[in-house]
This record gives C-alpha cells, structure tokens and sequence, in this order.
C-alpha cells in the first residue's frame, strides 16, 4: 500500500531553515507528481508546493514563493522542501501528499501523518 513517512520537522528560530524529507513507498514514485501541504492551528490545509512527477515544473503559494524549494530524488524515492527564512506563521503541521497523475494540477490521493514545524523565539 502506498505509505509516505516525512521527516525534517522541529523547532527553529524565525529566519532559520528546515529540510523536510519524504520517503515514499507502495507506488511507482516516478510515475506521480507530488506535493506539500500544511495545516496551522485553527486553519484549514494549504497547498504549499508541488513537483511534477519527472521534477521539471513547481508550483508553490505565494506566502512561501523565494523562501521554500521544492525537490524530489527519483531513484530514492524521495521528495524534499527546503524552507529558508522562516517566519512564525510557518508554523503548522506539514504533510508530504502524493497526487492522482503526473502533473502537479491533479487531485491529492494520499497523505502522509504529517511533521510539526514550529517557528518561535
């Protein structure tokens, strides 16, 4: 069955960085595109970034654009955010989703259990 384990989150100061990694398993990785999402407290979920399933296009939402990347490693089966300069309102629950199809405009089919970030002094 299809199972994504992300790891990478904690505690960090605002305009520190973070590396979220997700390894994924039960599907053919290279096949799907695949995205970040995140929850806050009190919000609903937000599409943070998505990778298309060869890694040659990137979405990301404007309040992270210029600060958070976007990768994936095809023959690990691996996708990374890297989050620079972060901010407190960065701080959420972050979910590794993979998506229906292998453009970044399908619908999320499976969701990771998420790793916390906090930002805070």
């Amino acid at each position: 069955q299809v199972q994504l384990a992300e790891s990478g989150g904690g505690l960090v100061q605002p305009g520190g960085s973070l590396r979220l990694s997700c390894v994924a398993s039960g599907f053919t990785f290279s096949s799907y595109a695949m995205s970040w999402n995140r929850q806050a407290p009190g919000k609903e979920r937000e599409l943070v970034a998505a990778i298309s399933a060869a890694g040659a296009s990137t979405n990301y939402a404007d309040s992270v654009r210029g600060r958070f990347t976007i990768s994936r490693d095809n023959a690990k089966n691996t996708v990374f955010l890297q989050m620079n300069s972060l901010k407190p309102e960065d701080t959420a629950v972050y979910y590794c989703t993979k998506r229906a199809g292998s453009t970044y405009y399908r619908r999320v089919d499976y969701w990771g259990q998420g790793t916390q970030v906090t930002v805070s002094s």
